[in-house]
């Protein structure tokens, strides 16, 4: 059995690897890929993309496929980088939007590019720092979905679904800390709908 074969058996299922992750074994990164392609046509793990494959978890329904935000996730880590999605992305992550991002958008620490992981297309963009200091993950897409939809165009349908993402905060004296983080306007929308909670 090979060095490869017997690290992918000791991946847990449902598990994101890269050609990257075996670069001590081998630093020739296409005898790597080989390998790997060997792997996959044994049924032991499945491309995901160029370069990204899947330890696969099967169920009765199939094989469990990783989300794209956890996909999204894995390329960072690889590369050391922050990821933060933002505009439909951000929406629909949050139930403030039903529409289906066509692409997926995120902002980053790392390089600005795009990526085609299996038909979904994805979007890094490069930004600053400010965007990675959130302490809570609703702080985060919550500043980056009301960004996208605008001031002048939150609805009342979008108030009450805000005030039940933060009625299920289980870290609410972080999230009062991101508050302060965010423009004015979104300060004030946020403290309002919190505040009018507090006295129903």
């Amino acid at each position: 059995m090979s060095e490869i074969t017997k690290r992918i058996e000791n991946m847990h299922e449902g598990q994101i690897l890269f050609i990257s992750d075996f670069s001590d074994l081998n630093g020739n990164e296409k005898v790597v890929s080989r390998a790997l392609s060997a792997e996959e046509k044994k049924g032991n793990i499945v491309r995901l993309a160029k370069g990204m494959y899947l330890r696969p978890k099967s169920t009765r329904f199939g094989i469990v496929y990783p989300s794209v935000d956890e996909m999204v996730k894995a390329i960072a880590h690889r590369d050391k980088s922050k990821v933060q999605p933002c505009g439909m992305t951000a929406l629909n992550m949050l139930g403030l939007s039903t529409q289906v991002p066509t692409k997926y958008t995120y902002l980053t620490s790392g390089s600005s590019r795009k990526l085609k992981l299996g038909d979904r297309l994805i979007e890094l963009k490069r930004s600053v720092p400010k965007n990675f200091v959130f302490k809570t993950t609703l702080g985060a897409l919550l500043m980056q979905a009301l960004k996208s939809l605008g001031e002048k165009n939150i609805s009342k349908q979008e108030i009450v679904q805000i005030s039940k993402l933060i009625d299920n905060e289980k870290r609410m004296e972080h999230f009062k800390l991101d508050i302060l983080l965010m423009p004015i306007w979104m300060r004030k929308l946020i403290t309002n709908i919190i505040n009018n909670a507090n006295k129903s």
